[in-house]
């Protein structure tokens, strides 16, 4: 069957494009790390200039834990802008399956031969999706809720069945 006749099944969690079907799964963020670089230097300045009156009139005890708030904050929105932009990306094009998982900037690839890929739950249907084959294991659906991770195997399975 033809990649034109696939993209009749109405993929929920698929893209198709010209010669290959490809799922995005991405982390649920509402500030971009952009965005929290911004909130950050604005608490920085509201919280140093309060601590510097403070400090003006004489309570210097103020300005050393103001520092410590703002060096402790940092940390966390280091540690969150760091994941912001994990996800996993899904691409069936041809014969190949490729993988690719991204977690605090660092990529992982498997490339699995589609007539070769088992596509199942790693314990029950509510865990992660398990796509198995030549040697090599992968999990996936990390980024989308459990109830959802059913639906996206058997996209997958009927993908692999049908381009």
């Amino acid at each position: 069957m033809k990649l034109q006749s696939v993209s009749n099944f109405g993929f929920r969690f698929a893209t198709v494009s010209d010669q290959q079907i490809h799922w995005k799964l991405l982390r649920n963020c509402s500030v971009t790390p952009a965005q929290l670089c911004w909130l950050y230097a604005s608490l920085c300045v509201v919280s140093l200039g309060i601590a510097g009156g403070f400090w003006l009139h004489g309570a210097t005890m103020i300005m050393p834990f103001a520092w410590a708030e703002l060096l402790m904050v940092g940390v966390a929105f280091v540690v969150y802008a760091r994941h912001a932009t994990d996800g996993e990306r899904i691409v069936l094009q041809g014969s190949q399956l490729v993988v690719e998982q991204t977690s605090a900037g660092k990529v992982e690839r498997a490339e699995f031969n589609r007539a070769w890929v088992r596509v199942e739950p790693q314990t029950d249907d509510r865990s992660l999706i398990e796509l198995s084959g030549q040697g090599r294991r992968v999990r996936i659906g990390r980024h989308i809720r459990p109830e959802l991770r059913p639906a996206l195997a058997k996209e997958i399975r009927m993908a692999l069945r049908t381009a």
